[in-house]
């Protein structure tokens, strides 16, 4: 595009606005993403951590009702009853998650 005073940019002039024009294009369309994409993996983490902790609290005190509250039911040889039980519901929770995880984007349950 001529100047408006008549004359033309050099080839350096030009080659300088195009490689800031490269330069803008590379970090609106990858960096932005990339650190939108950081914050979502960050949230994830976060999220993922909180509720493998609540998961661990929830069994231990459920194993821990288990124990005491079953009176004299899990008492002398029965007493790894308590751990098989919350080890199964670990299991199922566990089973849960990678059944969600794998599933396809259509498909249900």
């Amino acid at each position: 595009m001529p100047e408006p005073s008549g004359q033309s940019k050099s080839v350096v002039v030009t080659a300088q606005e195009l490689w800031e024009l490269v330069v803008a294009y590379f970090k609106q369309e990858t960096v932005a993403p990339i650190k939108s994409l950081g914050r979502f993996v960050a949230w994830g983490v976060a999220g993922s951590f909180l509720l493998g902790l609540g998961l661990v609290l929830v069994v231990l005190g459920g194993l821990r009702a288990l124990q005491t509250e079953t009176d004299h039911h899990f008492t002398g040889h029965l007493t790894w009853a308590p751990y098989a039980i919350a080890l199964v519901f670990c299991g199922l929770v566990a089973g849960l998650a990678v059944a969600r995880a794998t599933r396809k984007k259509g498909s249900r349950p």
